[in-house]
């Protein structure tokens, strides 16, 4: 199950006789890695079975697969995962006056989001969810039918967020988060720094979680080092783990003080979940977290896209592959350490097993036109998507010019038969 500790599992043993065809099974032919080679995959099971050569693997000598997809021209890569998500309030910005918390309105705008992010290649999503105050627990049900509907297309889960959890008014937040998560909600967070008491609430999340040994997810601006440090203090040691976002305030610290919160969070083992294409809910100050300090402390660095056409961010499109191109275009990372942020660190974020493009790893994969990763990032147009070993999304773009003398002469490359 997504946000828990991932158990390890080794790889199956590789199959070696003949058999007839596994109609659950899936060969994904010619496509290219990262490092420049041209493969086949295999899938079965929910898994990569083998990697080979290209066309070694439709050889008459190993099991026959049940369905082949052509990957030429595209470049295979471990699929993205989106750590944090606002399923409740996505693609309500055109909406005539409050936003709507009806259940049907609530799980019609997490599914179609979902099925957004999915078609960019997310095929798990770390959704945060209000709860209390006026919509209950209505809004956190809507999503979870949200999550049940989309069981096979991509993982959702969810993230309690109480709006106040000290004092008297506190005392209702606190027994509405603990109904959450028997409800089904996988993960605990809020906005402490919006709380009277911001240290009593994380005190309080923390708490919550250790009792069901859940995942914390908190939102916070990051701008007051010393709260960061009571809270790294408190949630050292804390497992499954505890992640903050999106910490825009962090590198508008000095330099000294920032790093020196970024080893305490380092030391505590707390990920920060940066948002570099906006903010979201209850964030006002946009700009992302300082994501090479904190990975140069050793903190693990995850982006998501935050506000997927909301109030915060009208014009967000939930997609990683934007949120990795700005880390590179903007803050100085390379195309493969970006991609990490929404990739490996992200399943990491989640609690997810790694995903590789090598046997024995589950069969999560996005396929993207290109053949290097900095094309990619730069023009993700075409995706193919893979969840639990089957094509679950497909985007395909075609590019067409009219007929020029200068494409002719050039041999430039061409897509579609171009305009009349």
């Amino acid at each position: 199950m997504p946000d828990s500790q991932p158990q390890p599992q080794p790889p199956p043993p590789p199959s070696s006789s003949p058999g007839p065809a596994d109609p659950s099974s899936l060969l994904l032919c010619g496509a290219r890695l990262t490092d420049g080679r041209t493969v086949d995959v295999r899938l079965g099971g929910g898994r990569i079975e083998a990697v080979g050569t290209a066309g070694s693997l439709a050889a008459g000598g190993t099991r026959a697969c049940g369905a082949r997809v052509d990957l030429g021209g595209y470049l295979l890569l471990p699929a993205p995962a989106e750590p944090h998500a606002h399923a409740d309030t996505a693609l309500s910005a055109d909406a005539e006056g409050p936003v709507s918390y009806e259940p049907q309105d609530v799980q019609r705008r997490a599914t179609e989001a979902a099925l957004l992010q999915l078609g960019h290649g997310a095929t798990a999503v770390r959704a945060h969810v209000r709860v209390g105050d006026v919509q209950g627990l209505g809004a956190l049900a809507a999503v979870l039918q949200a999550r049940r509907a989309l069981r096979g297309l991509a993982e959702l889960t969810t993230v309690a967020m109480p709006r106040v959890l000290t004092g008297v008014a506190g005392a209702d937040g606190l027994a509405v988060l603990r109904d959450a998560v028997k409800m089904g909600a996988s993960v605990v967070g809020g906005r402490p720094d919006l709380d009277p008491d911001p240290t009593g609430y994380v005190e309080a999340v923390l708490e919550v979680a250790s009792e069901h040994g859940c995942p914390v997810d908190l939102h916070t601006d990051a701008g007051d080092p010393a709260r960061l440090a009571r809270l790294a203090a408190m949630a050292g040691g804390l497992r499954p783990g505890v992640t903050l976002s999106p910490c825009g305030d962090l590198g508008r610290l000095p330099s000294e003080v920032a790093s020196r919160t970024a080893d305490q969070l380092a030391a505590a083992g707390v990920a920060v979940v940066c948002l570099p294409q906006g903010g979201c809910g209850g964030v006002d100050r946009r700009g992302a977290a300082p994501v090479r300090l904190l990975r140069a402390a050793g903190v693990r660095v995850a982006a998501g896209s935050g506000a997927l056409r909301d109030v915060s961010n009208p014009v967000g499109r939930g997609d990683p592959m934007e949120a990795a191109f700005l880390l590179a275009s903007r803050y100085g990372l390379s195309p493969e350490e970006a991609y990490d942020t929404v990739s490996g660190s992200a399943r990491g974020v989640l609690g997810l097993p790694e995903v590789r493009v090598e046997a024995g790893f589950p069969a999560e994969l996005l396929a993207v036109r290109g053949d290097r990763l900095a094309g990619a990032l730069s023009l993700a147009y075409s995706r193919v998507v893979v969840h639990q070993g089957r094509v679950v999304a497909r985007t395909s773009a075609v590019r067409e010019f009219c007929s020029s003398a200068a494409s002719v002469e050039l041999g430039l490359p061409r897509q579609g038969r171009g305009l009349s």
